[in-house]
C-alpha cells in the first residue's frame, strides 16, 4: 500500500468519525425540536434522499476532474451542514442542514475510487478491509467524543463533527495527491446521471446485482439503525450514555474484524463466502434482538452483530469495485453509494410508519422486518452468485 492510500485512510478515518460523532445523538437532538417519531424518520431521510440525487453526478465528477477537488467540495459542505445543525434556531433549519450535508456528501464513494486508483486487483480486498477498518475505527473513537460532547448539549456534537471534518478538509488540501490517472471523455454531459441512470445501472452485467443486493442490504440497515436507539432507550430503559458506550464496543469489535479478520478469512475462502456469512449472522442478529427484552440479552446479540456485520460492506465494494474497469470506478463508486442512499432515505421511513410511540415494543417491528429481508437478500445472494463472481475469487 503506497503513502495516497494510507491518507486517504486517515481521511477516511477522520470522516467517519466525523458522522459517527452524531449517530448516538440524531434521534434525541429530533425530539429536542419537539418532532413525532415519524417526523424524526424524515430528518434521518432527508440527508440520505439527497445523497441519493447528488451522489452519481459527484462520483462522475470525479472522474472527469480528479478525486482531490471533488472530496474538497464534498467534506466542505459537511463542515457548513454540521455548523448549521449544531446552532440550528429551529426544525426548518435543522432539516435545511442535513439536506445541505447530503446534497455534498459523496465522500465516501470518491475515497472508495481513490482506494481503487492506488491499489492492485489482488490487493483490492485487503485495501478495503482496512479502508472498513478506518470507518469501524470512528464508531470506536466517535462515540467517545460525542459522550463528551453531550455534557455540554446535543448541538455541541454537531460542532464537534464539523470541527473534526473541517480537519478532513485540511488534510485533503495539503496532503492528498490526485490518484486518478486516467479521466473519462470530457465531452460527456457530467450531469446526465439521472434516475434513468439510476434505473439502467441495475441492469448492468454483474454490477447490476451487485447494486441490488447493496441497496436491500442499506434499506435493512437503516430499519435497524433507526428503531435501535429507541428500542434500547424506551423498552431496554437504558440512557444515552450508555448508548453512547455500546457504539464504542461495537466499534471495537468491527475495527479487529476488518483489520485482521478480512486479511485472514480472504486466505482461505472466496469474497463472495464472506458476503455470504456476514449476511447470514446479520440477519440472525436483527431477528434475535428484540425477542427478549433484556438488556444483557440485548448486548449479547450486539457483540455477535457486530462480529459479523463489519464484513458486509467492505465485501460488497470489493467485488463491485473488481467488476469495474479503471476509468469507471468514480463513476460506478458513485452509483453504488447512491442506492445505498436511497436504501438510507427508505428505511427510516418504513421504520416510522411501524413504530408508534405510546407502545414501545413496536420500536422491535424494524428489527424483525430487517433480519427477514436480509434472509431473503442472503438467497438471493448466493442464488445469483455466478452472475457476479470475479474469475479471480
Amino acid at each position: 500500500m503506497n503513502r495516497s492510500f494510507w491518507i486517504i485512510a486517515l481521511i477516511n478515518f477522520i470522516n467517519s468519525l466525523s458522522f459517527t460523532i452524531l449517530i448516538p445523538t440524531i434521534y434525541q437532538y429530533g425530539r429536542e425540536f419537539h418532532l413525532s417519531d415519524m417526523e424524526t424518520s424524515f430528518l434521518f431521510a432527508i440527508f440520505s434522499i439527497a445523497q441519493f440525487f447528488a451522489t452519481p453526478i459527484i462520483g462522475k465528477l470525479s472522474d472527469r476532474f480528479g478525486r482531490r477537488p471533488l472530496l474538497i467540495i464534498s467534506l466542505a459542505g459537511t463542515v457548513i451542514g454540521n455548523l448549521l445543525a449544531g446552532t440550528a434556531p429551529n426544525a426548518m433549519v435543522l432539516f435545511f442542514a442535513r439536506f445541505l450535508d447530503g446534497v455534498t456528501g459523496g465522500n465516501i464513494s470518491v475515497a472508495q475510487a481513490v482506494i481503487s486508483d492506488v491499489t492492485t486487483p489482488e490487493n483490492r480486498a485487503k485495501g478495503f478491509g482496512i479502508f472498513g477498518a478506518s470507518l469501524g475505527l470512528g464508531f470506536v473513537v466517535g462515540p467517545v467524543l460525542s459522550l463528551v460532547a453531550q455534557q455540554r448539549s446535543l448541538g455541541t456534537a454537531f460542532l464537534v463533527s464539523s470541527a473534526v471534518a473541517a480537519i478532513a478538509l485540511i488534510l485533503t488540501i495539503f496532503f492528498l495527491p490526485e490518484t486518478l490517472q486516467k479521466k473519462s471523455d470530457p465531452s460527456a454531459n457530467i450531469f446526465d446521471l439521472g434516475l434513468r441512470d439510476l434505473v439502467k445501472g441495475l441492469t448492468f452485467p454483474k454490477l447490476g446485482i451487485l447494486f441490488l443486493i447493496n441497496l436491500c442490504v442499506g434499506t435493512t440497515f437503516t430499519l435497524f439503525t433507526f428503531a435501535f436507539q429507541p428500542y434500547y432507550l424506551k423498552v431496554l430503559h437504558q440512557d444515552t450514555k450508555s448508548l453512547t458506550l455500546l457504539f464504542f464496543a461495537i466499534g471495537i469489535v468491527g475495527v479487529v474484524v476488518q483489520i485482521q479478520g478480512v486479511k485472514i478469512m480472504t486466505k482461505y475462502m472466496s469474497l463472495v463466502k464472506i458476503l455470504f456469512i456476514g449476511l447470514f449472522f446479520r440477519s440472525l442478529s436483527f431477528i434475535l434482538m428484540p425477542v427478549v427484552p433484556d438488556i444483557h440479552f440485548f448486548l449479547a446479540v450486539s457483540i455477535i452483530f457486530s462480529l459479523f456485520n463489519s464484513l458486509v460492506q467492505p465485501m460488497i465494494s470489493t467485488l463491485i469495485s473488481l467488476n469495474t474497469s479503471p476509468e469507471e470506478q468514480g463513476k460506478m463508486s458513485g452509483l453504488n453509494a447512491s442506492y445505498l442512499s436511497a436504501a438510507n432515505g427508505i428505511g427510516p421511513v418504513i421504520a416510522g410508519l411501524m413504530v408508534d410511540q405510546k407502545n414501545p415494543l413496536t420500536y422491535g417491528y424494524p428489527l424483525y422486518l430487517a433480519g427477514i429481508f436480509t434472509f431473503v437478500v442472503l438467497f438471493f445472494a448466493v442464488r445469483n452468485r455466478r452472475k457476479y463472481t470475479p474469475k479471480m475469487t
